[in-house]
């Protein structure tokens, strides 16, 4: 049975990789894109070789498609989704899931009592990377993990600044791009969740409006493990990286903060250094990949809905946290408290 999908938004993360990743199935098919400007949509059909073009969240609907990939700008992620739910479609979306992690609450149990398979597309948890790190932890190589690091700050290209960083109103800023991915690789690594965190925020001459393009967190997890985790926009040179600190050794990664299979995985013991081996499967192809299995209900998206939740929850903490210079809990199910 092949899956065909329409795309919500003619939008650059799904020329560069959802597209090949959805074709890369032995059952994905693109039928449809919808944009409202009507000719970016005619322009990306004829670009990428996709039957159909619309310009209405309707006639996409209204199409013969069994589920929808959205990645437009984040305030029309709930409307859109609950849209596509209520219409019988499957719904992979971009991170944030909204603008609040009340409106993701929202879509959660939309899909819920819909019997609607809801993924969150947090590609990272799908890199070989993460995964080696997550396997080394639950094994007990590093022993009780106490600390970890992410470096994921970076120089957002000039083709992607746009909304991101002028407009606040479509939830625009470093937190809610990255932020987002930090605490949600994080808790899959850690296989921990994060209960408090306290954010500084930048602007390092980048993003107008008010918005932020740089942050700095420190987190606390559930098991009393505390990370810190770097996101921006701005520099130029900077390499990313994941550390994770236990009892009995250290995870050391290199350039895994990122949308393709790459990096390296250093695990540092009192017997010396090991280089973990792990698979280089493309991210975005492994995501979708389980997202169909999960529609013919042989398991689950790689990042539920209710991990965009987490995430979202978490991203939504640290603001309030740098506009309030205090702490902030973490609560999923009630979003962030003071």
């Amino acid at each position: 049975m092949s899956i065909r999908w329409g795309l919500i938004g003619a939008s650059t993360i799904a020329r560069q990789f959802m597209i090949g990743a959805i074709r890369a199935q032995p059952d994905g098919e693109i039928a449809v894109v919808m944009s409202s400007n009507a000719e970016r949509a005619t322009a990306y059909v004829s670009e990428n070789g996709i039957p159909s073009a619309v310009s209405s969240l309707d006639a996409l609907l209204g199409s013969e498609i069994d589920a929808v990939y959205i990645s437009t700008t984040n305030e029309l992620h709930l409307e859109q989704a609950l849209a596509a739910i209520k219409a019988g479609k499957h719904v992979l979306c971009e991170k944030p899931l909204a603008l609040t992690s009340a409106d993701a609450r929202k879509m959660v149990a939309a899909a819920g009592e819909a019997s609607i398979v809801l993924g969150t597309n947090h590609h990272l948890r799908n890199a070989g990377a993460h995964r080696a790190m997550r396997d080394a932890i639950s094994a007990g190589r590093i022993g009780k993990p106490i600390a970890a690091r992410v470096f994921h700050s970076v120089f957002l290209p000039e083709n992607l600044q746009g909304w991101r960083i002028a407009r606040p109103e479509a939830g625009g800023g470093v937190v809610l791009d990255i932020t987002v991915h930090d605490a949600d690789t994080l808790r899959f690594v850690l296989g921990d969740d994060p209960v408090e965190v306290s954010c500084f925020t930048q602007s390092a001459g980048m993003a107008g409006s008010g918005l932020e393009d740089g942050a700095m967190c420190v987190w606390r997890f559930k098991s009393g493990l505390i990370a810190q985790s770097h996101e921006g926009f701005t520099t130029k040179f900077a390499g990313t990286g994941f550390e994770v600190h236990g009892s009995e050794g250290s995870l050391i990664a290199s350039n895994v903060m990122t949308q393709k299979p790459d990096g390296s995985v250093l695990l540092r013991t009192a017997q010396g250094e090991e280089q973990l081996s792990f698979d280089r499967e493309d991210l975005y192809v492994r995501s979708v990949r389980h997202f169909h299995a999960a529609i013919r209900g042989e398991g689950h998206p790689s990042a539920s809905g209710d991990d965009g939740v987490w995430s979202l929850a978490s991203a939504e903490a640290a603001l309030q946290s740098a506009a309030s210079g205090k702490a902030v809990k973490i609560d999923p199910k009630l979003g962030s408290m003071n």
